[in-house]
Formats: C-alpha cells, sequence, structure tokens
C-alpha cells in the first residue's frame, strides 16, 4: 500500500515521541533508530485505513519491537567484555524526548536507565510508558496485550526495584559547569581529600570500554576507593595521551540530565563521564569510552556550539 504525503507526515509527527520512548526502552541510540526505522517499515506495510488510532498503532508496534529487543540485548550483554552503560546523550539530542515533569527527566539519567537493567522487559515498558510518558494503565495493557492490573503490578515492582532513596539534581549548563569545574579541580589535585568531600561514603565508579577501549572490568565501589581510582585516572602520563591519540581536552556538559566531564581529541568525542549528583554527593562516575557508544555524541559536539575546555591539553 502507497504511502501518501499525510501518511509520512503522520509518521514524521510521532518520530520523535518514538525515538524519545525508544532509546529509554533500549539504553542505546543506534538501536533505537533501527527499531523506529523498523516501525516504519511496518507502517508503510499495513493497511493504514484501517488503523483508527495512529499514535496508539504506532506505539504498540514500536513497543512490542523494543521488547524483543531487549531479551536479545540480555543475552548480548551477558557476553559484554566489562561493564555495560547505557549510551550517553549530551543536551539537545532529540532522543532524550520530554522533559517537562520530574518523571521525564529522571527516566533518562545514566543512574535510572542503568537501573532499568533488572527489569524484566515487560517491566521497564510499562515503567516508560507510565512514568516518562504518562500513559493510563489501560492503554498500557492495550499497548502489552496484558490485564490493567497486570500493568498496575509491573508499574509498582519496577519502582521497588528502581527505588534507592536518593533525590538526584538534575542541572543546567551553568550548573553544571560550576560541578564538574569543582570534580576536575579535586580529580587534578594529586590527593584524594578533596575528591573525598565531593563524594558519597557508597560511590561507585564505572568504565564501559566495550573490550575496544581499556576500562576496568568490574566497578569501583566506595568513596575511598572511588577517590584513590580516580586521582590515578586523572593524573596526566604520556602514555595516556598516546593512548588517546593526542593531548585531550576537557569539557563541561550536560549528558543525561547531568554534569558529564566530555574528553575531546580533535574533535571525537572519546569519553563522556556523567556525575551522579545526589543531595548527599556525587554518587556515581560513569564513563563511557566504547568508541561504538560515542559516535553520536561526536556527530552533536560537532554540530553544536559549547564554550571553552576547563582543562587544556591534559
Amino acid at each position: 500500500m502507497s504511502l501518501t504525503v499525510g501518511d509520512v507526515d503522520r509518521f514524521e509527527a510521532a518520530r520523535p515521541r518514538l525515538g524519545a520512548l525508544a532509546y529509554r526502552l533500549l539504553g542505546s541510540a543506534g538501536e533505537a533508530e533501527d527499531v523506529v526505522q523498523e516501525t516504519f517499515l511496518r507502517w508503510q506495510a499495513a493497511d493504514r485505513d484501517g488503523i483508527e488510532v495512529p499514535e496508539a498503532w504506532l506505539t504498540k508496534v514500536l513497543t512490542n519491537l523494543c521488547l524483543n529487543q531487549l531479551t536479545s540485548a540480555r543475552a548480548r550483554r551477558e557476553t559484554y567484555v566489562g561493564q555495560w552503560l547505557p549510551e550517553p546523550l549530551l543536551a539537545g539530542d532529540p532522543l532524550l524526548g520530554p522533559a517537562e515533569t520530574v518523571e521525564q527527566r529522571e527516566s533518562v539519567l545514566m543512574a535510572v536507565l542503568t537501573l532499568m537493567e533488572r527489569l524484566t522487559p515487560q517491566e521497564r515498558a510499562v515503567y516508560v510508558l507510565r512514568a516518562a510518558f504518562d500513559y493510563p494503565h489501560r492503554e498500557i495493557a492495550e499497548v502489552l496485550d496484558i490485564t490493567e492490573a497486570a500493568s498496575q503490578q509491573h508499574f509498582h515492582r519496577a519502582k521497588q526495584h528502581l527505588a534507592d532513596g536518593r533525590t538526584r539534581t538534575v542541572v543546567d549548563e551553568a550548573a553544571a559547569r560550576r560541578i564538574v569545574a569543582e570534580f576536575l579541580a579535586a580529580a587534578t589535585s594529586g590527593r584524594t581529600e578533596p575528591l573525598l568531600e565531593l563524594l558519597t561514603g557508597d560511590a561507585v565508579a564505572v568504565g564501559d570500554g566495550g573490550g575496544k577501549v581499556a576500562a576496568r572490568a568490574a566497578a569501583v565501589t566506595g568513596a575511598v576507593a572511588v577517590a584513590k581510582f580516580l586521582r590515578g585516572l586523572f593524573k596526566p602520563a604520556e602514555h595516556k595521551r598516546a593512548m588517546l591519540g593526542g593531548r585531550p581536552d576537557m569539557y563541561a556538559a550536560v549528558a543525561n540530565g547531568q554534569p558529564a566531564v566530555v574528553v575531546v581529541v580533535e574533535g571525537r568525542v572519546l569519553g563522556v563521564a556523567v556525575l551522579d549528583v545526589t543531595a548527599d554527593g556525587v554518587a556515581g562516575v560513569r564513563s563511557a569510552v566504547n568508541p561504538d557508544k560515542l559516535e553520536r555524541a561526536t556527530a552533536h559536539w560537532q554540530a553544536a556550539p559549547h564554550g571553552e575546555p576547563l582543562l587544556r591539553g591534559w
């Protein structure tokens, strides 16, 4: 069935919402875009005259494609080299989607996306549809072919799994620059004490190199251990510069709603370290250095204006 201009316009109007939904469900920009494209192909092949509510139909198709993807992704992540982290997105990326409510902003935080890995695919779908997109349980039940009571139960269990008692801070660009500047000053001081003042007692540091870039195979936990690890990580050395391919500049940015250190060499983003800022301090440093997860960040970085680096030629 050939597409009319109206059919294409209807899908394109839904594309930003579909992309934001898929990213929250999958934690990967590339996979999210692939699923959106597959949804378009299903839309193209469908008997669109028989579809009463296109938005609901598209949401159902995309969500179920994501559920299938999540099932296979779990198997892939069991053999993933090192720690797996969601793909970081810099502020302004359309895949971040709506950010009008606290729930919408929290649903893309790196810490929350990481915790979502604990959920079953259906729990994750219910949580995202309800918390981030405010779908009523009746509509979620129709999307997932479950009962309304089951949707409510999935949502309740998901919230229990995701609750860790922390109040997280979503920041703007100016606040992020201040926080990152303070973090970098402490991390490059050569001492652990300034870092200990910033970190929570149960702080964690996680690096995702995907087996392509050196990163610790296990998370570093506890303020003292994290402070020592960061002190060594941010100590300048020629072998580190050689590994990076040059002298890196370090910028402050916002990624997934939180302050982030962006490491750039000759216009390429080589690392994004997202700071999990809570009311009690920095509870986590999640660093994506797997180059496969930084292609989109690099494209966004090169296309968008950004300020001066906090550290130049480190």
